[in-house]
């Protein structure tokens, strides 16, 4: 193990003596030699990226070839979805599909209240009707037999006076 960090120790030196007469010889205006040619058969060239030494400033990189990013992917997309919303928006607020299936059916719904309190009034009232025919034909015949027609035809006003009433619906 020893040897190891001792070789790890050499190669770090080495490469800090490397870099330390690369900085002379960059600071006394002498190209270095490249990585690799130690005997200086081609120098190596020093390439200005960020810094334009003419002028003494940074340069400004112009992008030739635009990044596919995710918004421009998203670009149209919320229009899109906004345009679709509005569609079913006014597909569900079209009266055809709000219309009820029968047209008088509130009218129904409102008037059911009403009626069930008319309703019981009139059964009572046919039921006052129908006991003072009773009373009637009670006072004429006077007899127990004549009792069951006088039912059976106060029974059939009923149903006279519910079609009346059926059909006026």
């Amino acid at each position: 193990m020893s040897t190891a960090l001792q070789d790890a120790s050499l190669s770090r030196k080495e490469k800090l003596a490397m870099l330390k007469k690369r900085k002379q010889l960059h600071d006394s205006g002498d190209a270095p030699p490249a990585n690799g040619e130690q005997n200086g058969d081609k120098p190596e060239v020093f390439r200005f990226r960020n810094y334009d030494p003419n002028t003494g400033e940074a340069r400004k990189h112009a992008r030739l070839e635009e990044e596919d990013t995710v918004e421009k992917q998203v670009e149209g997309l919320a229009e899109k979805v906004i345009l679709e919303d509005e569609l079913r928006r006014g597909e569900e607020l079209d009266l055809t599909n709000i219309m009820p299936k029968k047209a008088n059916w509130d009218l129904k719904r409102d008037l059911d209240r009403k009626l069930s309190k008319l309703r019981s009034k009139t059964d009572q009232a046919v039921a006052v009707l129908i006991r003072k025919r009773l009373a009637e034909e009670k006072g004429k015949a006077g007899g127990e037999g004549d009792m069951a027609a006088i039912v059976a035809g106060g029974t059939m006003e009923e149903q006279e006076v519910e079609e009346a009433g059926s059909d006026e619906e």
